[in-house]
């Protein structure tokens, strides 16, 4: 007997502890991202969403994995002022971590927002967050056109319920500031 693939759903309650764990965290960087905050806490509840539904995990420490390093995976934008925000994102990943006694998340986390903007499929058996939450980042920075089975309209209520508030514009912007400052290198972020 075939069994039917259901589509990919988000648990609203999972969710929303997801959220809650998110707003806590990125509280602490309001002042800092300033204008861009509520289109950066958008962001990264969308992609936590995302990151939910392929990954299907509904444990707690899924869920604090995923909105730990949905909350810091770009943080370094702001934190360090550029484009080339992995690794002070990561420092801030782990200053984060070690105040909270969370340091045995380090590996797993690092990999989640290192290899978030890899152009190909991540390999890290071990974790196979890193590849929902490569895959989930993808799906929101290409607002829903690349979305790895996550069903059109899950990804519309998400994007209608946390709009982009000028996220995407900010990115853009950033990106065409870097490309003239530093042509040969546009992109730092992102590797094959």
């Amino acid at each position: 007997m075939d069994q039917k693939i259901l589509p990919l759903a988000l648990n609203q309650s999972v969710f929303s502890e997801c959220i809650q764990h998110l707003e806590k965290i990125l509280s602490k960087y309001k002042t800092l991202i300033n204008k861009d905050y509520q289109g950066y806490i958008n962001h990264c509840i969308r992609m936590a969403g995302c990151c939910l539904m392929l990954s299907q995990k509904q444990d707690p420490e899924s869920i604090h994995k995923i909105a730990i390093a949905a909350a810091f995976h770009d943080i370094g934008i702001w934190t360090a002022n550029t484009l080339d925000y992995l690794p002070p994102s990561i420092e801030a990943l782990n200053q984060y971590l070690a105040a909270h006694q969370l340091i045995h998340f380090q590996e797993e986390l690092s990999l989640m927002i290192t290899e978030h903007h890899k152009l190909s499929s991540t390999h890290y058996p071990k974790y196979p967050l890193v590849e929902c939450f490569r895959q989930a980042d993808y799906a929101d920075f290409s607002l829903g056109i690349i979305r790895f089975g996550i069903p059109l309209n899950a990804y519309k209520q998400l994007k209608s319920t946390y709009p982009t508030a000028g996220f995407h514009k900010t990115l853009f912007y950033l990106g065409m500031k870097r490309f003239f400052r530093q042509p040969w290198n546009p992109l730092p972020m992102f590797k094959w």
